[in-house]
């Protein structure tokens, strides 16, 4: 039974392959393209994902014209950049973050970054899942497998630019939500980070050591390979 079930399988998959063989061809040769969306603590962290995938995907981020990674930043500038980012490459997975820029306080007259709690944040919550629900559509009609990573925290001490303590729950709580919907993987890095962030960040900084991007650098590969 076991060898006229390998036969009748070897058969039709031949016979595919004879019919089809271009697609045959295509699926086998081919890397997956992997694209990864994000802020600073994302561009801290690539080199090494970009290390550890080699030979395994195509792995890119979107970069400055003059050479160097480009910061995606917040949201408000994901809803101006997203379709330059996507660009018209065929991406099998997408692994993109926001959240810590559009936390931040900016000035209202100057929109530059402030160390005051009375400016308003870059993005409210009400605009960051505004935002955030205009770059999934997008993102989505990649037709890519997309992994939506977590903001990671922050110390509750004075940053600069301000940001308010507990803010990066909020703003992930608004994200998840919006990412179960549009049934978008996780990559937890919030909860990776919380019970380690001495280890990993850098004191008084929304920023990680180079051990910090490298143990992040392991969590999005996981994801990654797990997915692609």
């Amino acid at each position: 039974m076991n060898k006229r079930r390998f036969f009748i399988k070897s058969s039709a998959l031949a016979l595919f392959s004879m019919l089809f063989p271009t697609f045959v061809f295509s699926r086998k040769n081919r890397m997956p393209n992997v694209l990864i969306l994000g802020d600073s603590i994302s561009i801290g962290y690539y080199p090494f994902v970009k290390e550890a995938l080699e030979g395994r995907v195509n792995i890119s981020r979107p970069m400055l014209p003059g050479g160097g990674f480009q910061n995606c930043a917040g949201t408000t500038n994901g809803i101006k950049k997203i379709s330059e980012w996507i660009g018209e490459k065929q991406w099998d997975l997408i692994h993109f973050n926001f959240g810590l820029h559009d936390i931040k306080h900016v000035n209202p007259q100057t929109g530059k970054n402030s160390k005051s709690f009375d400016d308003p944040h870059q993005a409210s919550p009400e605009q960051y899942k505004k935002n955030l629900k205009f770059i999934v559509k997008k993102l989505k009609k990649t037709k890519a497998t997309l992994i939506f990573a977590t903001t990671t925290p922050y110390p509750n001490t004075a940053l600069k630019p301000a940001r308010k303590p507990g803010m990066h729950i909020i703003y992930n709580e608004v994200a998840l939500k919006l990412m179960k919907k549009n049934k978008v993987f996780i990559n937890d890095l919030h909860a990776f980070v919380t019970p380690k962030m001495k280890e990993l960040q850098r004191p008084k900084n929304v920023h990680f050591t180079k051990f910090g991007s490298r143990e992040l650098a392991k969590e999005v590969v996981k994801s990654i390979l797990k997915h692609v």
